[in-house]
């Protein structure tokens, strides 16, 4: 069997511990023995004077000896250091005097000497040093390896032929079923006959078992014959091994004892100091977080008590530092494991109280009385809203705001129409019982007092507006002006928390190349300033004194701790009262860049909710056609309120509302309609009943055409007494010129000059009035021309004929009116936007329409004397008596038409009337002397012609200024072949 001894434990050696050396002499060549890791100790090797001299203390427990060392006899007659065992069938019974005979070399295979390898020795002998170097100190494992490994494959080749039964780690022969398997039991029976062939089995039963014990037996020996020298080895050193085992432990224990002493004198003291001082400082700490814990106790009575005070912003701080002092320094204390929730419950109510809180307020501030002088109703109370409304993200306020300003509204105009109803005696609000009825029933003075007191109470209801939401505004850049500013300082400290742990880091690495513990060092630096000042930086507060460590803080340090992160900064509204900006605002610089915008929004929207209701109001008045049937007066009076009130609310609000310039725009283009009808009417009727005869000129229509010469298109004010004792003029005067006209024309003028003036009162209207005025003045052309030339007088008017007084006149009344278009078109000009320039072509082509029907007018005078003149000369015959019937008739005839024209037409185009109309003279005297053959020979015929033309002459030129004129008589002879 195996050996077991009993010896003391040894220590087991690792598996790369394979080889240990002995220093010998180099002369002896022994081949070291490789070790296995169950039986080699980790322990230098050599012999007793190499080894270090120590205690043991193996050697103190127990002493090998020979008797711990227990092996049986086959193990002990194998001889270990045998290579390998004679097995050879034909060799192993030689016995051990057998010797090997030399063999006799081969005839064919050359002799070779020591001079062949001369070269090759010769190239390898420094290789070979080397190599015989390294062989010295490092053992050749090639061949021992080779050897271990066929050894090895031989033994495991043996160790295969035993039964795998024998092998398990369970293997136990008082199993039965292992007992029969080993030991069958067929070869024990001796019954019957077979005695002899079961005891040659039962022999070969045990022969095979002997077999496989010597197989074992074998292998164990060769196991231990590896290791051989390795255990002897070990066994040799043991002693010496106790002997530096037990030197150790007395070097140890002095060292101990050493330590010991120095701790009890140099550390112990210092370190219960410091102890102490930990524990002081832990009872501080427990102290405060003690009074914390009774702060926070505190919380739901104070939160309640700001409540009661509209103190919100408070009531949020307060919440919120206590979540914070819950979560961080509080976390896990029972018994405050249900504040959280209670306190969240509490935060939701406070933003119901907010709203609500902001609902009241803006009802409040909105519906005073606007008598009251006041701009901001409550300015502090409605910063601690809105600061309370922003720090909960809570920004639909501005919604509730904007609900509140409709309402208003409605309830300004409901307000001032009962107000200005209840004054007037005449509606009876029993019969009449809608409000909007009862407005109806106003006239026009009333209801616009009424309009004009409704948009004062606008305008001061939009200044108010304005200065909330200013206040608002001032609240939300305080906001993001504090946003930005956090963010500067932040990066400004992290730059600071950058440097700083560099300097850490550099420190850190100093501590631990002086070996010290960088626990030790840390604690070391901390615990300096413990006998200072234990208060923690987070006490640190503006309202609270530090807290040193010989007395205890106030309640008020450690309250104030946890809202140490809320650093405030204070900033001024613009109505004066400091507000304070936290930090912990969570809406970004994006969110309050949107809400300052909606905020403009939302005063552009009260503007527009202001015009709107207005617009509701004009309406309501609107349906019964009120504001059509007012007059050009009254209306430009209510548009000038209203153009009044929109540029109030564009100053207030900055931004115009078209809602009610819209609604102006469609009541002023209705009043242009129904002012154009008006006058075109009129025009029509004064048309439809002149007469063309000259009229008086009135002395206040003398003083329009003055004002217009003035350069002030417009008319003038009625001035009583002085217009009375002045008397009409036969003329009108206009820039030294005289014009003969009808009464149609001066009433003309002064429509023109409303048009132009309803221009200046209604700016919004000019392309309108424009287009209307030519309209008007188109119809005056083509009207007057239907009545005078057309003779549409005679059937309207009932006038016998047509004289060349009424056509004169009709001449220089559009004369009159062709003198003005350019002043006309320059009023307009200067009120047209320059891409409306285009519009003027209207006025071109009215002046052209205009001359043209003078040039008819001029065409129908001469006209009417060719007609006389081809009557009167078809009979003229040349004979006495000189003048002739025909010629005194003919110069009776110019007598009259110039008597009719010269008062009425300017001399200039009297003299040129004249002229044509000599001119038809000459060519029908001249067609009558070709006919009578009468020719300039000088005869008695050419006598009596130039006779009759001498005549004529002298009367023409006898009248009032064709005194000059040239009438070059000569033209009526033909020119002689």
């Amino acid at each position: 069997m195996a050996s077991s001894h009993s010896s003391s434990p040894v220590p087991q050696g690792s598996s790369s511990d394979v080889f240990f050396k002995k220093e010998v002499d180099p002369a002896k060549h022994i081949r070291p023995v490789q070790s296995l890791p169950d039986v080699c100790p980790k322990e230098p090797t050599g012999d007793s004077h190499s080894l270090c001299v120590a205690p043991s203390l193996v050697t103190d427990q127990h002493r090998w000896t020979i008797y711990h060392s227990k092996v049986n006899l086959p193990a002990a007659l194998n001889d270990p250091r045998l290579a390998k065992r004679e097995s050879d069938f034909f060799t192993k019974t030689w016995g051990l005097d057998f010797v090997d005979t030399e063999v006799i070399p081969s005839f064919y295979l050359p002799q070779i000497s020591k001079e062949h390898f001369t070269v090759y020795q010769q190239e390898i002998s420094q290789r070979e040093k080397i190599h015989e170097r390294c062989k010295n100190i490092c053992p050749p494992k090639d061949i021992f390896d080779r050897t271990l490994l066929h050894t090895h494959d031989k033994s495991r080749t043996d160790l295969e032929q035993v039964p795998k039964i024998f092998l398990k780690p369970d293997f136990a022969l008082d199993d039965s079923l292992t007992f029969n398997s080993v030991l069958p039991w067929s070869h024990f029976n001796t019954a019957g006959g077979k005695g002899n062939r079961d005891a040659a089995s039962s022999k070969l039963l045990q022969e095979k078992l002997s077999h496989y014990l010597d197989i074992v037996e074998v292998n164990i020996a060769h196991q231990i014959s590896l290791r051989s020298e390795a255990f002897f080895h070990a066994m040799t050193s043991q002693h010496e091994l106790q002997d530096y085992l037990k030197k150790t432990s007395q070097a140890v224990k002095m060292l101990r004892d050493k330590i010991a002493r120095i701790d009890k004198v140099m550390c112990e003291g210092s370190l219960h100091v410091l102890r102490l001082a930990l524990t002081r400082n832990n009872c501080v700490k427990v102290y405060n977080k003690l009074k914390l814990m009774a702060t926070v106790h505190q919380t739901q009575p104070t939160v309640q008590v700001l409540l009661s005070t509209s103190e919100f912003v408070g009531a949020l701080d307060l919440i919120a530092t206590t979540q914070e002092v819950l979560q961080q320094e509080l976390q896990g204390i029972h018994s405050f494991r249900h504040l959280g929730s209670q306190l969240c419950e509490l935060e939701k109510l406070i933003d119901k109280m907010m709203i609500a809180e902001f609902s009241t307020y803006s009802h409040s501030d909105l519906n005073r009385p606007l008598e009251d002088d006041c701009q901001i109703l409550e300015e502090e109370r409605l910063v601690s809203l809105v600061f309370g409304l922003l720090k909960q993200r809570k920004l639909n306020f501005l919604e509730i705001y904007s609900e509140e300003m409709i309402l208003t509204a409605k309830n300004i105009i409901k307000q001032c129409v009962i107000n200005k109803v209840s004054k007037i005696e005449e509606i009876d609000t029993d019969v009449v019982v809608k409000l909007a009825d009862q407005m109806r029933m106003l006239n026009f003075p009333q209801w616009f007092d009424l309009l004009k007191d409704i948009f004062s109470k606008f305008t001061i209801f939009l200044q108010r507006v304005k200065a909330t939401l200013n206040i608002i505004h001032s609240v939300v850049l305080s906001v993001l002006d504090k946003n930005q500013r956090t963010r500067e300082l932040e990066e400004i400290s992290q730059q600071k928390n950058a440097a700083k742990d560099t300097s850490l880091d550099t420190e850190v690495a100093y501590l631990i190349h002086e070996g010290m513990f960088i626990s030790d060092a840390f604690s070391e630096n901390e615990l300096t300033p413990i006998a200072i000042d234990t208060t923690p930086q987070r006490n640190a507060s503006p309202n609270s004194e530090p807290c040193s460590s010989d007395s205890v803080s106030e309640p008020e340090c450690t309250t104030d701790s946890s809202s140490s992160k809320e650093q405030t900064s204070s900033s001024a509204t613009p109505g004066g009262v400091d507000i304070m900006v936290n930090e912990d605002m969570k809406l970004t610089d994006l969110e309050l860049g949107k809400l300052a915008n909606n905020i403009q929004e939302l005063l552009y929207s009260a503007s527009d909710i202001c015009h709107d209701r207005a617009v509701k109001f004009l309406m309501s008045r609107a349906k019964d056609g009120f504001l059509e049937k007012l007059n050009s007066t009254e209306f430009i009076t209510l548009s000038r309120l209203m153009e009044t009130f929109i540029l109030d609310t564009e100053q207030i609000c900055g931004r115009k509302s078209m809602s009610l310039l819209g609604a102006l725009q469609s009541q002023a283009n209705k009043f242009v309609n129904r002012f154009h009808e008006e006058r075109k009417t009129k025009l029509s009727l004064l048309l439809d009943n002149e007469r063309w005869k000259q009229a008086d000129v009135p002395a206040e229509f003398q003083d329009l055409v003055d004002s217009i010469s003035d350069g002030k298109i417009a008319l003038p004010e009625k001035k009583s007494g002085a217009t009375e004792e002045r008397k009409p003029a036969e003329v009108l005067i206009v820039e030294g010129q005289q014009y003969a006209v009808v009464g149609t024309v001066l009433l003309l003028i002064r429509i023109i000059l409303e048009y132009c003036q309803c221009v200046d009162n209604i700016p919004s209207v000019t392309t309108d009035m424009l287009t209307r005025l030519s309209d008007l003045l188109k119809y005056f052309n083509s009207r007057s021309c239907q009545l005078v030339l057309g003779a549409g007088a005679l059937q309207v008017v009932g006038l016998k004929t047509i004289t060349t007084k009424n056509l004169a006149l009709s001449s220089r009344c559009l004369q009159l009116i062709v003198h003005y278009i350019p002043v006309i078109r320059a009023h307009f000009e200067a009120r047209l936007q320059p891409k409306q320039y285009s519009m003027l072509r209207h006025f071109d082509h009215i002046t052209k329409d205009y001359h043209d029907h003078i040039a008819e007018i001029s065409a129908k005078l001469v006209a009417i004397m060719d007609n006389l003149f081809d009557k009167l000369l078809s009979k003229y015959e040349v004979k006495a008596p000189v003048p002739s019937a025909c010629f005194r008739n003919i110069c009776k005839q110019m007598a009259k038409m110039h008597e009719a024209i010269f008062d009425l037409l300017p001399e200039e185009q009297t003299q040129m009337l004249f002229l044509r109309i000599n001119a038809s003279y000459k060519l029908h005297l001249k067609k009558q002397l070709s006919h009578l053959n009468v020719i300039n020979d000088g005869g008695p015929q050419n006598g009596l012609v130039t006779a009759d033309v001498a005549f004529y002459t002298g009367n023409l030129q006898a009248l009032k200024g064709l005194k000059d004129l040239d009438l070059n008589m000569a033209e009526i002879w033909e020119q002689k072949r």
